[in-house]
Parts: C-alpha cells; structure tokens; sequence
C-alpha cells in the first residue's frame, strides 16, 4: 500500500479580478518511508502541495488517499485527528508557542491528543535527550538558539510517532553549519522509517533526497528518482 496517492488534485486561489491555478491535476504516488524533496521557483505550488498533504487545505478536485484512506472525504474534525496522528510539521519560522517552555512546547500535541500527565513526562524527557536539549528543556524559545529552536520543532513534529514528516524550508533560517545538523536529524527519523517530505530551494538539500519532485506553474514537471527523470504519471485509482 501507498503511503500517500493524489489523483488529479486541482487547487485554485482568486486574487482580485484573476484565478490562480495553485496546483494543476497534480498526480502522485509516495511509498512509505521514502524520502523526497518538493522544488521548484516561488510560486510553482510547493507550498500549497504540502499544505494539502498536511491536511492544512482542501483540494478543489481530485482525491487524496493517505494510508489507503480518502482523506479529502473527511470532516474537518476527521481530518484534524488524521493529521495529529499520523502528521509531522517542521516549518522555516518554527512555529514554537513563545510562552511554553521546550518541554512544553514539545508536549503539546500529547495534550492536544489527551495524552494523560504520567504519559507525557516519561516521553517528553525521552525526546529531549533524543535531540539533545535536555539542559534547555526549561526554556523559553527566545532563550534558545535558531538550531535548538529547530530542534525542539523537531522533537514537537515527531513526538506522536507519525507516519509522514513534512517539513517546509526546514534549515531557511539556519546558518550552513547548523542546517547540516538539522538535515541530519531529519535523514537520522527517514532512516528509522519515517516518510520525509521537505519543501526546499536549496539545491543541496534538494539534491540529499533519493527522489526530486520538480514543481512549475502549479504541475508535476518532473520526478527524478536516482539520476533518471521520468514523466509524472497518474496515481492508480
């Protein structure tokens, strides 16, 4: 089974007196635990492809099976659980709660998710020594640096064990060191079997991932796997 299949997925924003086609019959297959790079120009539909995948949006047309499941039929409270469950974010700014310490900030989804106290704790000091923040974990995130703060989104991304990690121009506010670090930490869960999808323009990051998707004017341009480029074909139905 696909971890992720889009059939004709259309998405389209009106701007004033134009209609911007987002995302055009976008059609795509990722198997579980592959690890892939979404590239492109600003404007190509990145962003807005994995919004959709993160159950953040809805398509105007077409299916989203994720796990074998049409999540596009869902309610907005399904897709709410979904995407606790089985989704990770890691963005560009973070995204940290600025008055939740690190431990706080990470054992958040647990509480959303009604995880009880004597759970949290254990799992919560687990992914602090797992990241190495344990000497941070009671501090604010204005107190941490740009890497601790990554790291922290990180450990709050994957703290529900979720089966896909989606991640949007995760080293963008990193200096070259710590980004290497961060892409590490990123490759380190991939290889535990965590499928990883990261929105990038950096063309060496883009060039880590085993699979390239290239985005332009809203369609699926290219699909480079290991050196040969193939044309994008439709999902199976």
């Amino acid at each position: 089974m696909a971890q992720i299949e889009l059939s004709g997925i259309e998405r389209t924003f009106t701007l004033g007196d134009s209609e911007v086609h987002a995302l055009d019959k976008v059609s795509l297959r990722i198997e579980a635990g592959e690890y892939v790079a979404v590239m492109g120009p600003s404007g190509s539909g990145k962003s807005t492809l994995l919004n959709l995948l993160g159950l953040l949006d809805r398509p105007d047309a077409g299916h989203y099976l994720l796990e074998g499941r049409d999540v596009t039929t869902l309610s907005a409270d399904e897709q709410a659980t979904v995407r606790r469950a089985r989704i990770g974010f890691v963005f560009q700014s973070f995204h940290l709660v600025p008055r939740l310490t690190a431990a706080e900030n990470v054992a958040l989804p647990l509480m959303l998710a009604g995880v009880p106290a004597h759970e949290r704790t254990p799992r919560v000091a687990r992914a602090l020594k797992d990241f190495g923040l344990q000497a941070r974990a009671d501090h604010r995130p204005e107190e941490l640096s740009g890497g601790q703060r990554q790291r922290v989104a990180i450990a709050r991304a994957t703290i529900m064990q979720p089966a896909v990690l989606l991640a949007d121009e995760p080293t963008g506010n990193l200096d070259r060191h710590t980004g290497e670090e961060v892409t590490a930490l990123l490759e380190a869960l991939n290889a535990d079997g965590t499928t990883l999808i990261v929105v990038t323009h950096d063309p060496a990051m883009g060039g880590r991932a085993r699979r390239r998707l290239m985005m332009e004017d809203g369609a699926l341009r290219q699909d480079l796997r290991a050196g040969a480029a193939t044309s994008p074909t439709a999902a199976p139905t």
